[in-house]
């Protein structure tokens, strides 16, 4: 193990820790509780772009920083606090939607899977498309400002377009990431508590990250 994979992991456990020791504990639920906006930024932009820094580990086989780590990091953030909204409002929605007999879930255990399983598919079918192109272009804006090293208003919308990968984003994305990973990822989320599934999303961004890079990876090494 290189000592730059020593010190993410030592970062990702004592990250972890935070939820295993019971005075962390106690104060990380009351800080989501009374901050959700501020936790949703803290976890995003700390645990996805450690996410995004293994991605580049795992694909390339040495630490390397992206450019524009600190705006990545910043949008990450971002992307908390709107993870944080979405998932009250895909929650509240489907709630509203299951008391109005308007979605059936069944009894006991199998309600509360049904309920998970709505939320997850509905937000990961409407909102999740939509982020996902967003989060592209900001990221492309980022490539294209911090590594071509161009001012934010030399950069026009649609020569940011153009270099993103549609293809890969509806065939790739759309097609197989949200029903094979999110969707499934998700509803195991939304059967935890409120106050751990921000946290919890931030973690499925390392996991997602890892498995592609990982397959990538293999993928492109000569077979012997």
């Amino acid at each position: 193990m290189k000592q730059g994979d020593f010190l993410w992991v030592a970062a990702l456990g004592i990250i972890s820790s935070v939820l295993i020791i019971p005075d962390t504990h106690k104060v990380f639920v009351a800080l989501t509780k009374n901050y959700p906006f501020v936790m949703g930024f803290i976890k995003f932009g700390i645990l996805a772009t450690m996410g995004e820094l293994l991605t580049i580990r795992i694909g390339m086989g040495k630490w390397e920083k992206p450019s524009g780590l600190l705006y990545r990091s910043m949008v990450w953030g971002f992307i908390g606090m709107l993870i944080t909204l979405m998932f009250e409002i895909f929650s509240s929605g489907v709630a509203g939607a299951v008391k109005k007999g308007l979605l059936w879930t069944g009894d006991g255990t199998t309600a509360k899977i049904m309920v998970a399983f709505y939320i997850s598919s509905i937000m990961n079918l409407t909102f999740a498309p939509t982020f996902m192109i967003a989060h592209r272009v900001s990221d492309t804006y980022i490539d294209i400002i911090c590594g071509e090293g161009l001012a934010l208003n030399k950069v026009n919308l649609s020569s940011v377009i153009a270099k993103i990968d549609w293809q890969s984003m509806f065939s790739f994305v759309f097609k197989k990431t949200i029903p094979f990973f999110w969707i499934p990822a998700h509803t195991s989320v939304f059967l935890l508590p409120p106050e751990y599934r921000v946290f919890a999303a931030a973690y499925l961004a390392i996991v997602l990250g890892a498995i592609l890079s990982y397959a990538k990876r293999k993928k492109l090494q000569p077979n012997h």
